[in-house]
């Protein structure tokens, strides 16, 4: 029987020759799987006919962006997930939900091999490959980029060659990976680290510089999940879209850094995640209100936490899978309204209400009716700072 390799195929250049490419190389069929994560652009059933024009025996399309928006964002919101305090993980993201689609398709059609486009110098190649070691460890991968120096030249005379049914115009000078919960663009004019980015670099936000009118929104949460905009009931992905229109539209969620990639390099990335830069401002100020403070505090180191592990490619990990066991448990009392108003590129909170609220009036006014007993500070103090004294005295004898 003729082995079978299942190929991550996203419809583009690289990967349509891919088919082939691998084809010759292992003497393999290739059976191609498109993951839809919101990325937009062509119709799914365009990218399965040209995967089968291209030479797979087989080609599977999945329109995955609830699970996606559900299963991998929503938690990430839960986690208040910013790698190195600023990026919300949306490739990282990602990567997960495809291979979790990559290793259901290899046992499906008894491939053993999996195949991806990514180079031998990102993170991409860690996460694709660790997640299909976690959930089938019998599985082979093999990157025809990294692994069969398939560069961007070879693929065109190949596509060339073999007139397959693919366009080969001249290359974006940005790499570019989006989907609904954000886009990334590195490379070309980018390296450069000095070099600002240009406005054609972005595509789902507005030039925050550009006078407009603000835009106020009231975004509601249940156990950390937003289930409403302005009082009208959304699901997870509903949330993000909208956001991404609405905050985008007021350029909020650019992001331009020089990251840690996973490889001990340093990378230079410009990122527009609109809706989740507006969920997770909205869910950290929500969990001010309603998180108890030694548990927000030692949240926060999970939080950090957490986006290392997804950022790494370890989102199947035992570590993770424990992580989110707290989180979830941190986030039952996160119920209630954010107001926000979008404007000039930021995402500002201007309001907050919860019947979960641990924020009681009566003890923080300093007014008439204030609750709180001041008489009680002093010894408090005195107890709460006697250790130090003590050490304090010794050190000074």
């Amino acid at each position: 029987m003729t082995e079978r390799v299942v190929l991550a195929y996203s419809g583009g250049l690289d990967t349509s020759v891919a088919i082939g490419w691998i084809a010759e190389e292992t003497g393999a069929e290739v059976v191609a799987v498109a993951v839809d994560v919101g990325q937009g652009g062509e119709d799914l059933d365009v990218i399965r006919k040209r995967a089968l024009a291209c030479g797979a025996v087989e080609a599977e399309v999945a329109d995955a962006k609830d699970e996606f928006a559900e299963e991998y964002c929503l938690p990430a919101i839960k986690a208040n997930a910013l790698y190195m305090d600023r990026y919300p993980l949306v490739s990282a993201l990602s990567r997960p939900t495809i291979v979790k689609h990559l290793v259901a398709a290899a046992h499906k059609h008894g491939a053993t091999t999996v195949a991806h486009g990514c180079t031998g110098k990102g993170n991409d190649q860690v996460r694709f490959e660790a997640g299909i070691a976690a959930l089938a460890p019998d599985l082979r991968c093999i990157a025809p980029v990294r692994d069969y120096a398939m560069t961007r030249d070879r693929a065109i005379a190949f596509c060339e060659q073999k007139q397959l049914p693919i366009a080969t115009t001249r290359k974006s000078p940005y790499s570019i990976d989006q989907n609904v919960f954000g886009r990334a663009v590195e490379t070309g004019f980018l390296e450069d680290i000095w070099n600002a980015p240009l406005e054609d670099v972005y595509e789902y936000t507005q030039n925050p510089a550009v006078a407009r009118e603000p835009d106020e929104v009231i975004i509601t949460f249940e156990q950390g999940a937003p289930v409403a905009i302005d009082g009208t009931p959304v699901t997870v992905l509903q949330a993000i879209q909208q956001l991404n229109e609405r905050a985008g539209a007021q350029g909020v969620g650019r992001i331009d850094m020089v990251e840690d990639r996973l490889v001990g390099i340093k990378s230079r990335e410009v990122y527009e995640a609109p809706g989740a830069i507006a969920l997770i401002t909205a869910h950290q100020e929500l969990e001010n209100v309603t998180v108890e403070r030694e548990l927000a505090r030692y949240k926060r180191q999970v939080e950090q936490r957490w986006g290392e592990l997804v950022y790494d490619g370890q989102w199947f990990s035992p570590l993770k899978r424990a992580l989110d066991g707290f989180v979830d448990e941190a986030n039952q009392h996160v119920n209630g309204d954010i107001r926000m108003t979008l404007h000039g590129g930021r995402a500002v909170v201007t309001g907050r209400r919860s019947a979960s609220s641990l924020y009681d009036f009566d003890l923080a006014t300093y007014d008439t009716g204030d609750t709180f007993d001041q008489s009680a500070a002093k010894g408090f103090i005195d107890i709460y700072s006697l250790s130090a004294k003590i050490a304090s005295k010794r050190d000074l004898a």
